[in-house]
Parts: C-alpha cells; structure tokens; sequence
C-alpha cells in the first residue's frame, strides 16, 4: 500500500516540523503553511529513525490500521508502550520486521519459507514461539511472541533502517477504538515523538479489525487468536497447506 501522500510531524514542536513525501516525482509537493517541506522519502524515514533511536515512540500507517511502534529491544521505549497505551505489560504486543527472513531471529517457525511467502506481507500476525534473543521486558513471561511484516514499504523501511524489529500495537488507549486516521488518537499525541500521515487508511468500520492473528506455535496446526480483516482467506491458506485446526 502506497498513499498518494505521506506527511510526518512533531507534536511536541506544535507541528513546527512537517515532513511530506510523494510516491510520483510528477507531483507538486504541498507546500504547508506551518513549516518545512521535506520531499523525499529518505528524509522522512531518517526523520523517524531518529525518534526511534532516542527510545522515543512513533505513531505510523499500516495496511489496516494506524499504529505505535517503538525499538523492540529497548527497555526504555517498550515501557513508554505501554504507558502510553495504558496496558498491563501482561498483555502481548506484537513484534514488526521488514522481511520474511528476520522472522527466523525473533521466532521458532513451525512452518514452511513458502507458506511464510504466501501470509506474508499481509494482514495476518503470525505466532510463534519466542526466541532468547527478544528483549526479555517485552511480553514479560509470555513464551510466544506474534510478529507482522505489514504490506506498507514505509513501515518495512523503517525498520530496516532502524536495525532491529519494531514493538508495534495499534494506536489507541487499550480497548479502545482501533484508529484510521490520525485524528482519532489525538489523546495520545503528547506522548509521541513523531506522527506519520498517511491520511484516512479505509472508510468501514470492518477495517478496524486489525490483523488476523494466528498462534503457529505448534508444527502442523495453527488456532485463530484474533479474527482480524483476512480470517477467512489465512485460514484458506494454511490448510491448503496441510494444517489443521488445534
């Protein structure tokens, strides 16, 4: 998924900095009354990279929903989480990396490279036992981690550039409303260090959804944690491939 435009902005400037990048070269940079233009996507990218190295918190767009997201390997930025999100370290967040082969790092895959080809990039957050090498203050005590590379370059660049997987949750107080434009988390901007717009991601509330979440952690079967927006075509999926229902 690639928006027409991609705006970032620093609310803690009172949007002294807006970053705006453009998918066509063709296209005429809006130029904001409020600041700064920055036109191309490796500005905006290290803009957000920035942020995440100074254990700060970033709110970006995904294929389905808006989320939050800070270095899943730091401590500092894993508890700014969940303070901003108000939740319980007790319940799991997921993990994003950029690609199919970093997967392997953070978890023990029970499943084939070319069934992880099929679900991924996707909607789906695919389950799998943790790995020694995941920061120990993420998901205290939970032994399985759920890891998600979106279909949205933007978020993948991030984390390639950033250098390790991004703890990501969706961008609302815990139990609230999953958001699909920036608007709707505005009670969380103060305690973010950098926003990225992609402007309105869908217009249903069945896109609120989120992603399907599957637990793999078992080899040869898969249980559905959360139905999430591709339920029907995951579950397709993986028992055309010979898994069956735990």
């Amino acid at each position: 998924m690639n928006p027409l435009r991609l705006r970032c902005f620093t609310p803690k400037h009172l949007f002294e900095k807006t970053l705006s990048v453009y998918s066509s070269a063709a296209m005429s940079p809006h130029i904001d009354k409020i600041g700064k233009i920055l036109t191309d996507s490796s500005s905006l990218i290290c803009r957000a990279c920035q942020a995440l190295q100074e254990e700060g918190i970033i709110a970006v767009p995904t294929d389905t929903i808006y989320g939050i997201a800070g270095l899943a390997q730091s401590p500092n930025a894993v508890l700014s989480l969940y303070q901003t999100k108000g939740r319980a370290s007790t319940n799991p967040m997921s993990i994003c990396v950029a690609d199919i082969e970093d997967i392997y790092k953070w978890g023990k895959v029970t499943i084939s490279q070319s069934l992880l080809t099929q679900l991924l990039p996707g909607p789906v957050t695919v389950v799998f036992q943790r790995t020694p090498e995941l920061n120990p203050q993420l998901n205290p005590g939970v032994p399985l981690v759920g890891i998600r590379i979106p279909n949205y370059n933007f978020v993948r660049n991030i984390c390639r550039s950033a250098g390790g997987p991004l703890a990501l949750t969706s961008a609302n107080k815990s139990g609230g409303l999953s958001p699909l434009n920036i608007e709707e988390f505005r009670d969380l901007w103060s305690n973010l260090s950098v926003i990225c717009d992609g402007g309105t991601l869908a217009m249903s509330e069945k896109d609120r959804l989120g992603s399907t979440v599957v637990d793999l952690s078992s080899k040869g079967h898969y249980r559905i944690i959360r139905s999430g927006s591709a339920e029907k075509e995951t579950v397709g999926l993986l028992v055309e491939n010979g898994l069956s229902k735990s």
